[in-house]
């Protein structure tokens, strides 16, 4: 009777200690998750609070990843379409905020003095909002696209993840050369402040 129960003790001790084991071994894989979630995330400022994107933007020197977005009558555009043309992404969270339309503008003024190039200017806006902006604004030098049905936020890893915005795009700029390369790429640092279009430019004028 007594080794029985040595024995039963033995194999309860050794129980407990496999499961224990692949406690700690799901806790530890779990939170190796979360910390390479953590290193891919990035972070941006937004109204002196810290803000994270789903990702960083792709590196220069790298190929352009291919999309296909909405434009202002809702047919597709892909990144195909503008194939041989220097491209500059203007992506931003939404034209309806003072710092995205003055982008725009801007933008649209520098577009008319570049030759073999073109803009895209990007937002999660519905198409109809894009368009109408247009119209008001009288917007005519660059190339409104909505990333509303696409994931064009996630491969460029630009969309928000958190605050009150989360979903939209931050505010970015992407170089794209004819061959479809990356050849300068910013994450704004705080979305409230505007791009560095000189910098932008100059990359395109190479």
């Amino acid at each position: 009777m007594f080794s029985k129960l040595i024995y039963s003790a033995v194999l309860l001790f050794a129980l407990s200690s496999c499961n224990k084991t692949s406690t700690d071994k799901t806790v530890a894989a779990t939170s190796t998750d979360s910390t390479a979630n953590m290193k891919s995330e990035n972070s941006v400022l937004m109204g002196g609070k810290t803000v994270h994107t789903v990702g960083k933007l792709p590196a220069t020197g790298t190929e352009a990843p291919a999309f296909t977005l909405a434009d202002v009558e809702m047919g597709d555009k892909t990144l195909d379409d503008f194939k041989g043309k220097s491209i500059i992404l203007n992506i931003f969270p939404s034209v309806d905020t003072g710092v995205c339309s003055a982008s725009v503008r801007k933008f649209n003024k520098e577009a008319a003095n570049l030759p073999n190039a073109v803009v895209l200017c990007i937002s999660k806006d519905l198409p109809l909002a894009q368009k109408r902006f247009c119209g008001a604004e009288g917007i005519k030098n660059v190339v409104m696209l909505s990333d509303y049905r696409s994931d064009f936020g996630k491969t460029y890893g630009v969309q928000l993840t958190d605050s009150p915005m989360r979903g939209l795009l931050s505010r970015a700029v992407v170089v794209i050369n004819p061959e479809g390369k990356i050849v300068y790429e910013e994450q704004v640092s705080d979305i409230s402040h505007e791009p560095n279009y000189e910098a932008a430019i100059k990359a395109v004028k190479g």
